[in-house]
């Protein structure tokens, strides 16, 4: 078959500063709930202090992120304040700055007679500053809540000397001062050495954006040759729209202090497509310990907009379906010595019939791939006799470099059924020594064919251990586990046994 290859990302930028419009916006938008925003910025400055407005901005703006520099690197450029505001004007947040004070509201009647009634406002029923809720904790917030006197968003006005918990029309507001907001804005004191225009470059962290990487893995209905699909999904959410943006994405690990983490870390300081249909529409490339991948066209991302994009088609890739049995049932999140295993008998004894199925493929140039993956879900379809696709069964992946082993598991094999007991258990606390045995069962209940279970067995008790009995060869996976590969033809039973001598 042959290989397409095909990576597409997607960015993010567009501010209006002032009254001029601004050009080569860039995002590069990280999957862990944040991007950085690059843009330019047409400023005309004197020499000496200047004021400076930037609005559209996004409402989730990181302000102590922001850098301003000229990329010519010709002008100093110092802000000597900056100031952020993210409260834009609202019908609340307007009838808060009119408490005690009368208006007038515009009361709509049926017949078309509508009428002018002036009322006194008592209470708003505005919540200011819900972004300092999370940040300051819960005595803050009860503190804001008294603020409103009661129900966030329940008025009460005064007309003809009788209270209403309710707005008697619509309000009509006086004109808005020359200091209302209309969208967030950083409001500058900027100074330079030298007068002129210049296309600066503003740069900032920001939240409400994210991308995350899925994958369709199609199999026919014949073996288990698989074509690859990778879809990046972006979600915009920072109450901004991007037009014509350049988009980059990162992939990685990356350490970000989130907003809830950082009163906990303050407290912990102060205690202690690449063939004949052209260029790739997205190249990748490694960049410092992580991965970029950077669309090749520009692309537009509304506000509260989720856009998908192909950004991997590999035709003919070469994948394993195997089939495991790993038959202890243990709780695997409480943490326990081997110490303290020694001793309780039961523990590691009850069953788990169920033999898991995966799905295996080396992400490799030779297998049509050979590309770092970055995190996201895999969903398995097969072809049916009828040329349909049938989901099969999903899973998730980790940022998977080039040349590694994707192994997934998909879900529980039908026809397949495993079965462990434990035969003995001996143990001597004056001369060191524990023995264990096991026999597993498992039983193929398929009409047709013969397959291959890998029986997964933890060596638990113990890091020093001998198997001194077996009835099959066996591989040693890690220090503490071994594994049995056993051909099973369809409508019969094989049993494995085994007894291991530990020591310590």
């Amino acid at each position: 078959m042959s290989q397409r290859k095909c990576f597409q990302a997607i960015a993010i930028a567009v501010l209006a500063f002032g009254a001029g419009a601004s050009g080569g916006s860039s995002l590069t938008v990280y999957n862990q709930n944040f991007a950085v925003v690059r843009e330019q910025v047409p400023l005309d400055l004197k020499a000496g202090t200047n004021e400076v407005r930037v609005t559209q901005i996004t409402a989730h703006v990181e302000p102590d992120s922001v850098i301003l520099r000229d990329p010519q690197g010709k002008r100093a450029l110092q802000i000597l304040e900056q100031n952020y505001r993210a409260d834009p004007i609202s019908q609340g947040l307007l009838l808060s700055l009119y408490e005690g004070k009368e208006i007038d509201f515009l009361v709509r009647k049926s017949d078309g007679k509508d009428e002018i009634v002036r009322g006194r406002i008592v209470r708003s029923g505005y919540v200011p500053h819900q972004s300092g809720m999370q940040q300051y904790g819960e005595a803050y917030r009860m503190s804001q809540m008294r603020m409103s006197q009661g129900s966030p968003g329940q008025p009460i006005v005064e007309v003809d000397g009788r209270l209403r918990f309710s707005m008697p029309g619509e309000p009509l507001f006086p004109s808005l001062a020359d200091d209302t907001i209309l969208k967030p804005t950083i409001h500058w004191l900027l100074e330079t050495d030298k007068a002129g225009k210049l296309d600066a470059e503003l740069s900032y962290v920001t939240g409400g954006m994210s991308w995350e990487a899925d994958y369709n893995m199609l199999a026919t209905d014949k073996d288990d040759t698989i074509d690859v699909i990778g879809w990046v999904t972006m979600d915009n959410q920072s109450g901004r729209t991007f037009e014509n943006a350049q988009i980059k994405l990162m992939a990685g690990d990356i350490s970000k202090i989130q907003p809830e983490q950082r009163a906990a870390l303050y407290a912990m300081a102060e205690a202690d497509y690449a063939g004949a249909m052209g260029p790739a529409p997205v190249s990748e490339k490694a960049f410092d310990e992580y991965h970029l991948y950077t669309l090749a066209r520009t692309t537009t991302l509304r506000d509260r907009e989720t856009k998908q994009v192909e950004f991997l088609r590999a035709e003919g890739v070469q994948s394993q379906r195997l089939y495991v049995y790993d038959g202890v049932k243990i709780d695997r999140n409480r943490y326990r010595g081997s110490r303290d295993l020694r001793n309780e008998r039961e523990y590691g004894t009850q069953s788990n019939p169920k033999v898991w199925v995966m799905r295996e493929f080396k992400n490799s140039e030779d297998n049509r791939l050979g590309i770092p993956l970055p995190k996201g879900r895999m969903r398995f379809y097969r072809q049916d006799d009828d040329g349909r696709h049938e989901f099969t069964g999903e899973n998730v992946i980790d940022h998977t470099p080039r040349d590694e082993t994707v192994r997934l598991y998909t879900g529980d094999a039908f026809d397949l059924v495993g079965e462990r007991r434990r035969t003995d258990y001996q143990i001597d606390m004056s001369r060191n020594w524990l023995d264990e045995s096991f026999e597993i069962k498992l039983r193929n209940r398929k009409e047709q064919g013969t397959v291959e279970v890998r029986v997964v067995e933890h060596l638990y008790r113990w890091s020093t251990w001998q198997i001194v009995e077996k009835s099959n060869t066996f591989l040693k996976t890690d220090s503490q586990t071994i594994e049995f590969r056993i051909q099973i033809p369809a409508g019969e039973e094989k049993v494995i046994t085994y007894k291991v001598h530990y020591t310590w």
